[in-house]
């Protein structure tokens, strides 16, 4: 009796430690009513702050645009008003002649000018070369591409340089007198109208060159570094070895440049504008108010 009294009691402990030990693992197997109630889908306002954000990009990018727009129209009326005054200048002057000495010596020092220039070309072809391979290890593709274009470009100039003949003696330029005067190298250099407009031309080639010179190396995602592209250092694209001598060119060339790479390497129009007025498809244009700020020239009154 004593002993099934005993064995009853086990029993009904051992029962109910059973009991207590399954009673964990049943709740994990099934969540509270507000466990249940809490498994809700995500917040919401995770994707209410993400509109918020896309809308302010959105924003953010339509006033870029708007700011670039207004940049351009900007840049252009300047355009108008600088070309109103450069042709009412050019009206007003007086188209002296020099003397015949004078027109034969200015023609002499072109020739020495333009033979100097063809005995450049041939070291700017190795010099073009050796950045072309250090390119390739930098493996920037984009500025490879871009200086390979510059490359033809300057080999069909060297050609037209070499197969051309040109009449001097008709050319304005050689027997007009000076009657504009710029600043370079903190003193004033005279020249006619058709030395100021080659100076405009070098600063317009160096500027669209530079343009996309930045955008490559921005492309590339490399470090922003203006000198170290070839045709910055070249300088010579769109120089006919006519007008100003190779130094003066490069010179206006890299100003030109420099701005263009800023501007191409930011995405902006501080220096200039893409050509919207029926040009070719990639090019940019300098703004005229930079021109006439860069060169500072003045009309020469008798």
């Amino acid at each position: 009796m004593n002993t099934d009294f005993r064995t009853s009691i086990f029993q009904a402990l051992l029962v109910s430690l059973l009991t207590i030990v399954a009673l964990p693992a049943a709740a994990g197997r099934a969540q509270p009513p507000e466990q249940a109630q809490s498994a809700k889908p995500p917040n919401p306002g995770n994707s209410e702050h993400e509109k918020e954000k896309e809308n302010k990009d959105r924003k953010e990018q339509q006033h870029d645009e708007q700011e670039k727009r207004h940049q351009v129209e900007l840049q252009k009326q300047q355009e108008r008003e600088l070309r109103q005054k450069r042709d009412q200048q050019e009206q007003q002057l007086k188209q002296q002649r020099v003397s015949k000495q004078e027109q034969q010596e200015r023609i002499q020092r072109q020739e020495q000018q333009l033979t100097l220039y063809r005995k450049n070309i041939a070291l700017q072809e190795q010099l073009a070369e050796r950045d072309a391979q250090v390119l390739r290890q930098q493996n920037r593709l984009q500025q490879l591409r871009l200086q390979q274009q510059y490359e033809e470009q300057l080999r069909a100039q060297s050609a037209r340089l070499v197969q051309s003949r040109y009449d001097y003696y008709n050319d304005p330029f050689y027997y007009t007198a000076p009657n504009y005067r710029y600043m370079r190298g903190g003193r004033y250099h005279q020249t006619n109208q058709y030395g100021i407009k080659q100076l405009e031309h070098a600063l317009q080639a160096g500027y669209n060159e530079g343009y996309k010179a930045g955008r490559a190396d921005r492309q590339d995602r490399w470090r922003y570094d203006y000198r170290s592209s070839f045709p910055y250092r070249d300088a010579n694209f769109g120089y006919d070895g006519r007008y100003v001598a190779q130094d003066e060119y490069n010179h206006y060339f890299r100003e030109g440049f420099q701005r263009g790479y800023e501007d191409g390497y930011y995405g902006r129009y501080k220096y200039g504008r893409k050509n919207d007025d029926g040009g070719i498809n990639d090019e940019w244009l300098i703004a005229g108010a930079v021109v006439a700020a860069i060169i500072g020239y003045q009309v020469l009154t008798n």
